[in-house]
């Protein structure tokens, strides 16, 4: 049985390998990246990929492999950090970047070796960093290069050692899945085997076994994730499942009511809880991003904990996915944000168990298992939201004011972008109230008011993203709305930055 093995690094995009190797038919896990030669060798795979990671080589806490790795025989690709840490061990160098490379880049090939065999000389790759080789190793040589970037990948074909600077494991480096399938079976000569899906019989059982006959309440919105957990839940459990809807005061227009309205024509058990005050209280004076998001996660599993008491519960469920438990610096990725689900709940709490039922899955998954559940077109449609909710995009201090003018700026936006075709839609798109005030001059007078951004991005995983190509008619129409309707707000932006290097969201 073939069998690829991830050596972690810390990147964020390591089960995303994983998941890319897979796909193909091929056994791939995760593995620390410190595991000894010989635990490594006991699970007789067939190659070895290095993850990219947060750290410099050249920093003495960055992280290492067994220094026996590269004698074991084994076809290693190293990717990002894994072709830094590559070149560092043995005897290359690595620098800061003069010009950091972020984005997809052009990045030129030689379809000779037998990595990029089947490909063009020029190729558009997912770059995303600020170190890089200088000085390849000893029996290395150049095998890719970028315009700032002299060595976006290196290869001994005698080692059997291969090495990229980019990304090919994310959907926007194009030829990316090729160039693993030339490694996994090309150079690894890994052999497919039918892929075993794990169908929602299994997800069913799954939840059985873990709540056995306790109750369970569910937080759920009005996303996709958090429907698709009620109804694996319901049907595991039935009648002790309680889905616990919690009004946070930070929700978009109409969609209190709207969420309450869909539940209602739902079989599961429901209640809404109006915590609006509670949740302004807490964040109160509060400026900070992380802190407002901890603090939202806090307040949260409080309201659950006092929910669960009332009507005893043993269990909580969260409709966790897996770029959820990425980026909040889980399973030794950076800590790139804390989403309200991870980093809101306590070690010490009172539930027997967290029900996660789709944390392995990305969010892409998420949607064709709700195809599978039969789930309604409300969720599948409706734009996703973060439980924080608005609270992450005020930047600064969430208040009342803020709220209202973002509310307003946000349903326009919204409104424009659902008059599009639905092909031509965006992923995701909202709207942000940023932290600058602006001079305008309205009605022959000066105003101080605030900048709206707008936010629009396609993507299938949410690992990864690219801004959405408005045309100027269609934003110009957005701006002109937005500073006539909305009181507060004087000047609008468009956010054209993709995922790496920022986020989607703002905060």
């Amino acid at each position: 049985m073939s069998k690829i093995l991830i050596l972690d690094f810390g990147g964020q995009y390591k089960e995303l390998i994983a998941r890319r190797i897979r796909n193909m038919g091929v056994d791939a896990f995760v593995v620390p990246c410190n595991t000894p030669i010989q635990d490594i060798l006991a699970q007789k795979p067939d190659g070895l990929i290095f993850s990219g990671g947060p750290h410099s080589v050249y920093s003495s806490v960055s992280p290492r492999a067994d220094e026996k790795i590269f004698s074991c025989g084994l076809p290693i690709l190293g990717i990002c950090y894994g072709q830094q840490y590559i070149a560092h061990a043995l005897g290359g160098e690595v620098s800061r970047c003069i010009i950091s490379e972020y984005g997809k880049t052009l990045t030129v090939v030689k379809p000779r070796n037998p990595l990029f065999k089947g490909l063009a000389k020029n190729q558009f790759m997912l770059m995303s960093h600020s170190d890089g080789v200088t000085k390849l190793p000893e029996g290395f040589e150049i095998v890719a290069h970028t315009a700032n970037c002299k060595i976006a990948a290196m290869a001994n074909l005698e080692k059997n050692i291969y090495a990229v600077q980019f990304h090919p494991e994310v959907t926007r480096s194009k030829k990316g899945e090729k160039i693993l399938k030339n490694f996994v079976f090309g150079i690894c000569k890994a052999v497919a085997k039918p892929r075993q899906i794990k169908t929602v019989d299994d997800f069913i059982l799954d939840i059985k076994n873990q709540i056995g006959d306790g109750k369970c309440i569910l937080g759920v919105g009005g996303g996709l994730t958090s429907a698709v957990c009620a109804n694996l839940i319901y049907k595991a459990i039935g009648d002790r499942l309680t889905c616990v809807f919690v009004d946070h005061g930070m929700l978009r227009a109409n969609e209190k009511e709207e969420i309450e309205e869909i539940y209602a024509r739902l079989p599961y058990n429901f209640k809404s809880v109006d915590a609006k005050d509670r949740f302004a209280k807490a964040l109160k004076g509060v400026f900070d991003a992380e802190t407002k998001r901890k603090i939202i996660g806090r307040e949260f599993f409080a309201v659950f904990e006092e929910e669960a008491n009332e009507i005893g519960a043993d269990f909580l469920s969260q409709g966790t996915v897996y770029s959820n438990v990425i980026e909040s610096g889980a399973e030794n990725s950076a800590n790139i944000k804390s989403h309200h689900n991870v980093g809101g709940v306590p070690k010490d709490n009172r539930f027997k168990g967290i029900i996660e039922p789709l944390k392995a899955l990305f969010k892409d998954e998420v949607a064709t298992l709700a195809k599978h559940l039969g789930v309604p077109e409300f969720f599948l449609s409706r734009q996703p939201f973060p439980g924080p909710g608005l609270g992450i995009r005020i930047m600064g201090e969430v208040t009342a004011d803020k709220l209202e003018i973002l509310r307003k700026a946000d349903n326009i936006f919204s409104e424009e972008v659902e008059k599009m075709p639905q092909k031509k839609r965006p992923t995701q798109y909202f709207a942000v109230i940023t932290g600058m005030r602006s001079v305008g001059a309205m009605g022959d007078g000066r105003v101080y008011d605030y900048v709206i951004a707008l936010r629009a991005v396609n993507t299938t995983d949410f690992m990864t993203a690219v801004h959405a190509p408005f045309s100027a008619k269609t934003l110009g129409k957005i701006c002109d709305r937005i500073v006539n309707e909305v009181v507060g707000a004087c000047r609008v932006v468009y956010d054209i930055t993709d995922k790496p290097p920022a986020t989607i969201e703002w905060e």
